[in-house]
């Protein structure tokens, strides 16, 4: 499978309770902090939810 490099590009401040959670889910606490997932429907139905905030790359 491939692997997702996943950065926060925005801040979580004004974000819904939910977005907040899939934030953390990912492992994104920090503004510019990068991490690294597998490519699968959860992880992908996850950024769905917080595409405005994140950068992802392939």
């Amino acid at each position: 499978m491939a692997k997702l490099k996943i950065t926060q590009t925005k801040s979580r401040i004004g974000a819904s309770a939910q977005q907040k959670k899939n934030l953390d889910a990912l492992g994104l606490r920090k503004m510019n902090q990068t991490v690294e997932h597998e490519d699968s429907a959860i992880i992908l139905g996850m950024l769905d939810k917080v595409r405005h905030l994140v950068k992802i790359e392939k």
